[in-house]
């Protein structure tokens, strides 16, 4: 499929205004249901070039098994939106380039899964790994984290996913006070990421009004997290203004509004603890015109029933 092809696809699946937030599940299962398989960095040194190869081909082609397995998943619990593993496919970043150009060999298989989440009307978005720092003071973390976007949007296109936010990237701002710098490197990304690309606000180096100036500035979708906004600015509820304002203001960043993506996660221990809990207990009431949630909870796919069972049922979904 080409680039020119992939700018053309259709809005897919765009979520009725009558109809609940879609709840999003978050990499694996809290059951063994949905699992990925790996390889450190250290074992696949250890390997012969030929090793190499035939290692990740197996890996990649299981791990593509069960990717086809989560899709199933959703679909049996009525799950609209999956957060698709950045580790799916380990190493295939690497110097050596043999992960990269056996994922080009494996396009067609690839290219299957993403049109059966299409058909099943699965939104699959990813969330790449701390690593990526586009605000660092080193060029070299700035290269290699543009190196990991790059790899992650080929990743997406071999899916045969739209070059929009439909199929969006998230990150964080990265190094703190450096609005100016990250706004100049995302400037210049590749159209394949910036396309995709969406901030999300954080608990520590950028909060939801920093991390929303760079989205102003950028054009770049602001995924709002209000776990993260409450604890950078030490509040006691969801329902704080301040919570309500960053929604929206959130949501303008967005061109098409029906795609806007929020998280949500609760306090382990206290309101305010940064660790996850195992269920969600409590919600931001602005969270009701949110079209797409990713519940990011310990227990997973139980986070999400619970939510259902109380939450959607409170607000007559």
């Amino acid at each position: 499929m080409t680039p020119v092809e992939l700018d053309n696809l259709p809005v897919v699946h765009p979520k009725p205004k009558d109809t609940p937030p879609y709840l999003g599940l978050v990499c694996i299962t809290f059951s063994k249901q949905v699992r990925f398989r790996t390889i450190t960095r250290t074992r696949y040194l250890q390997l012969s070039e030929e090793q190499r190869a035939s290692t990740l081909k197996e890996l990649y082609r299981d791990n593509l098994q069960r990717l086809d397995g989560a899709l199933t998943f959703c679909q049996q619990y009525n799950i609209r939106l999956y957060r698709m593993s950045s580790g799916l496919f380990p190493l295939s970043d690497w110097e050596d380039d043999i992960g990269a150009s056996l994922l080009e060999e494996m396009s067609d298989d690839l290219s299957k899964i993403g049109q059966r989440a299409n058909q099943l009307g699965i939104r699959i978005v990813l969330h790449p790994d701390q690593y990526v720092v586009l605000s660092s003071d080193s060029p070299q973390v700035v290269t290699t984290s543009i190196k990991i976007l790059q790899r992650h949007a080929r990743t997406l296109d071999l899916l045969g996913l739209p070059r929009s936010a439909w199929s969006l990237m998230n990150i964080h701002g990265g190094k703190s006070q450096r609005i100016e710098q990250l706004v100049e490197v995302i400037s210049q990304l590749p159209e394949n990421i910036k396309s995709r690309l969406t901030l999300e606000n954080d608990e520590y180096a950028y909060s939801a009004s920093e991390i929303l100036e760079v989205c102003q500035l950028t054009g770049v979708p602001l995924v709002f997290d209000a776990h993260h906004h409450i604890c950078h600015e030490n509040l006691d509820s969801y329902d704080d203004p301040s919570v309500t304002e960053m929604f929206y203001a959130a949501q303008q960043t967005w061109t098409n509004p029906e795609w806007q993506l929020v998280h949500i996660s609760n306090g382990e221990e206290a309101f305010n603890d940064r660790k996850h809990s195992d269920l969600i207990i409590a919600m931001p009431s602005v969270y009701r015109q949110a079209p797409w949630i990713e519940v990011e909870a310990k227990h997973k796919e139980q986070a999400i029933a619970y939510l259902r069972s109380w939450w959607l049922l409170e607000n007559n979904f």
